[in-house]
């Protein structure tokens, strides 16, 4: 892939030093004749001196990289960190796309799409079908919620990925002290009715509004069906409602790259479970050839010549 006109952009990522996906982009920002930069999310730092201040953050080789020198930052990761410094960072990248970086994706959709009930509740709100959920704070409002989902539930970290912590929950006695321990812990408990399937969901990537690749992910171990949960993934060509809704929950959380999830229950409804704003590709590259990362390079680089 060509530069733009010989014309160079810089492209920082935000990503895990060992990152796969880190790599992934850097190769096609290099092959598309751009500048690439790695960054540790970590070590944003931001000064206010009049109307613009400056961005500052470090690369891996502990150099530092001015971030209102770049023209785009696409956003791979999100550290863990508390209230102040996760809100820090949302607020860097506000202000940097405010300057006019091309910030993928936005950080008003990664707050959506990283919160499990607003992203619910916002699919609802567009009228996309999802399944009853219940998000509450104490152990009898997550009993009672227990009993009016079927008492067959998905008991969900509000904020994850990747299928981790997630539970079913079918016993009385088992989501009492389930829901006990989480309290303890300050979690809130957001609670879903379990949908019964055939072993299968769908995972589509929305770029820009279009539908760039899909599989059907499996698994006979557990009803979770991500790859890093040892599902296995195999390319699959989604049907015009499925693209249709996938379009749609991208939409209603606002991202430009989307990863959406659509489960089909045994009498063939189908079910938005997730919108993922820093949507993994991997497993999908691999079995359908589609160049993700180049593809998003090129997204940007659009943008950025058309400004």
């Amino acid at each position: 892939m060509a530069s733009l006109q010989g014309i160079s952009v810089r492209i920082a990522i935000l990503a895990n030093q060992n990152s796969w996906y880190a790599r992934d982009l850097q190769r096609a920002i290099v092959d598309a004749g751009h500048v690439p930069s790695l960054l540790d999310f970590r070590t944003l730092s931001a000064e206010v001196s009049g109307p613009i201040g400056s961005v500052v953050a470090l690369d891996y080789g502990g150099e530092p990289v001015e971030l209102n020198s770049v023209n785009a930052l696409i956003v791979r990761t999100m550290p863990p960190g508390s209230l102040e410094q996760v809100v820090f960072r949302m607020d860097v990248l506000g202000r940097l796309m405010e300057q006019g970086c091309i910030v993928v994706n936005s950080p008003k959709s990664i707050e959506c799409a990283v919160d499990k009930f607003l992203t619910t509740a916002r699919l609802a709100a567009a009228e996309l079908p999802v399944p009853p959920t219940v998000c509450c704070e104490t152990v009898e409002q997550g009993m009672a919620a227990f009993e009016s989902l079927g008492r067959d539930v998905v008991l969900k970290p509000l904020f994850g990925a990747e299928g981790r912590g997630i539970v079913r929950l079918t016993d009385e006695d088992t989501a009492f002290r389930v829901f006990k321990s989480l309290r303890m812990t300050g979690a809130a408990l957001y609670l879903q009715q379990f949908v019964e399937h055939d072993g299968f969901d769908t995972r589509l990537l929305v770029l820009d509004d279009t539908v760039v690749a899909s599989m059907r992910r499996f698994s006979n171990l557990d009803f979770r069906t991500n790859v890093s949960q040892q599902g296995r993934a195999e390319a699959y060509d989604p049907t015009a409602e499925e693209v249709e809704l996938a379009r749609r929950a991208a939409s209603a959380v606002g991202t430009r790259i989307a990863g959406v999830d659509i489960l089909q229950d045994k009498s063939g409804a189908q079910f938005v479970l997730e919108v993922n704003a820093v949507p993994g590709w991997k497993a999908l590259a691999r079995v359908t050839n589609v160049d993700v990362a180049a593809l998003l390079v090129s997204s940007i680089e659009q943008e950025y010549e058309s400004r």
